[in-house]
């Protein structure tokens, strides 16, 4: 398997180096058990551990998860996220449920490669095929759902993606060496949840900078489709099998995460959306390590290590705001997409209130009569022909999009520009390394920090590749931006 370092990792694993949880897992031949390599049990011997990328290669090998340090909750791995080759691209869309909902011939035509491509991809950096992988995401919905609600195992093994109640029992026993019952009776709830509700939290590797991650998801809240309330951001989710809403909330070891799902069988893919959309996957030590070795960033990420890129849970909305967005305000932004969510906006019910409204799909915006979209002309019809495009499929920004495809398509609309290309890479697409050289509060930081005379920004910048979209946070946050901190202050 490609991109293994096993000196690394055995180090990793002799250190208890919490890092590196979610990169690999080991396991251990003498007890039939796999680990994060931050587990705090005594380590094994060397001679007794075996690496696998993917708690579904540990599986597949047999090994059930450790009660201790529950390894089929750890973040995930960064290189999935980064990444955008095959087998990166193919785990991003299992992490949104394509297989469970299609098979894996639903994933290969998503992703333009022969079913057989896609399972010599996964097998080789994974450890495991698509079903293996989806399987394993089942197993941890199903351990969700029984730890998290009421709801009886029938239920709960529908909604996990199960075909039986017996394929459901006999995956919890080999995977977690428990019934079901026996998963549940180990939990204590502090309150029984509603119907269709359910409490986690989302795990991180630290340091984690809240501020800027939270902050600039209140500012440009589009009222109706999210909102900041008691020190915590809530926004309506258009998933596969219904809607729901979810509410976050930023703690010092974990993302409080509350999901109110029309239909359960959503809760992998909103809680995949929901990671993507606050980076939670990335590695912030890697990127800080590397954004440190230049004199000029070095003094603003010591100042706030581990910031986040805020991305997205819906790429086709994140698309159509960008156009809104482009040469004005924060709060004009705001203005134009709100307006636009009135006019064509799917009304939900939320139970806590504050919530009205789904961002309208690109079909409906691309349906609508132009003179009801207050822009300028141009504009207007830019944001028409993204909408077309989008709809017909002729620019696809899904999780397993080709992210160099995407920018081409998008550079071939007219009216979209290099900061709009770079923006939806960055937060759309999850480019770690998209750069935003024309963006006003960018190049207002390269001033106030003084480049070097004849030295432009774009070749300044480098030197902080492959995490350029990482040194926008820290460049935004140099100048008065407007969405660097926590509407209620940052977290401890």
């Amino acid at each position: 398997m490609a991109h293994v370092d096993e000196e690394l990792w055995w180090r990793a694993v002799e250190a208890q180096d919490r890092r590196f949880d979610g990169w690999f897992v080991l396991g251990v031949l003498t007890t039939g058990i796999y680990c994060r390599p931050g587990c705090p049990a005594r380590t094994p011997l060397r001679h007794n551990v075996r690496f696998h990328p993917s708690a579904a290669a540990a599986q597949s090998a047999g090994l059930r998860a450790c009660k201790r340090c529950r390894p089929d909750a750890s973040p995930g791995t960064p290189a999935w996220d980064g990444r955008s080759d095959l087998a990166a691209r193919a785990a991003r869309l299992i992490a949104d449920g394509v297989v469970d909902r299609g098979g894996v011939p639903a994933l290969a035509a998503q992703l333009g490669y022969s079913r057989r491509q896609v399972e010599r991809a996964l097998v080789a950096e994974l450890g495991a095929g698509p079903l293996a992988l989806a399987r394993a995401q089942r197993a941890q919905t199903a351990r969700t759902l029984v730890e998290t609600t009421d709801l009886g195992f029938a239920d709960i093994a529908f909604a996990a993606g199960f075909g039986s109640v017996r394929q459901f029992n006999d995956t919890i026993a080999e995977v977690f060496a428990s019934t079901p019952g026996e998963l549940r009776s180990r939990v204590r709830r502090g309150s029984a949840s509603t119907a269709g509700s359910i409490s986690l939290r989302l795990p991180f590797r630290a340091p984690l900078w809240p501020g800027n991650l939270f902050g600039h998801l209140a500012a440009i809240a589009v009222p109706g489709v999210e909102e900041w309330r008691d020190g915590a951001y809530r926004r309506t989710l258009r998933l596969p099998h219904g809607t729901g809403t979810v509410t976050l909330r930023p703690q010092p070891d974990a993302v409080g995460c509350r999901l109110t799902l029309t239909d359960l069988r959503d809760l992998a893919p909103a809680v995949a959306r929901c990671r993507r959309l606050l980076d939670l996957d990335a590695d912030p030590v890697a990127v800080d390590e590397r954004l440190c070795r230049d004199e000029v960033l070095a003094p603003l990420v010591a100042r706030a290590p581990g910031r986040r890129v805020p991305r997205t849970v819906d790429e086709e909305e994140l698309a159509v705001r960008a156009v809104l967005g482009q040469q004005v305000s924060t709060a004009a932004a705001r203005t134009h997409a709100g307006r636009l969510v009135q006019d064509c906006g799917e009304r939900i019910t939320d139970p806590e209130g504050g919530l009205t409204s789904l961002f309208p799909t690109s079909e409906a915006v691309a349906e609508l009569d132009p003179e009801r979209l207050a822009l300028p002309r141009a504009r207007r019809a830019t944001v028409l022909r993204l909408a077309h495009a989008l709809a017909d499929g002729q620019v696809d920004l899904a999780a397993g999009a080709d992210r160099a495809q995407a920018r081409a398509q998008l550079h071939s609309l007219p009216g979209i520009g290099p900061w709009t290309v770079e923006t939806i890479a960055m937060r759309a697409l999850g480019d770690p390394d998209a750069f935003l050289p024309g963006d006003l509060g960018v190049a207002a930081a390269a001033r106030t920090l003084g480049f070097g005379e004849g030295r432009t920004l774009l070749a300044h910048a480098e030197r902080w590749a492959p995490y350029r979209a990482y040194a926008v946070q820290h460049l935004w946050a140099v100048g008065d931006h407007a969405v660097n901190t926590l509407p209620t202050g940052d977290v401890s």
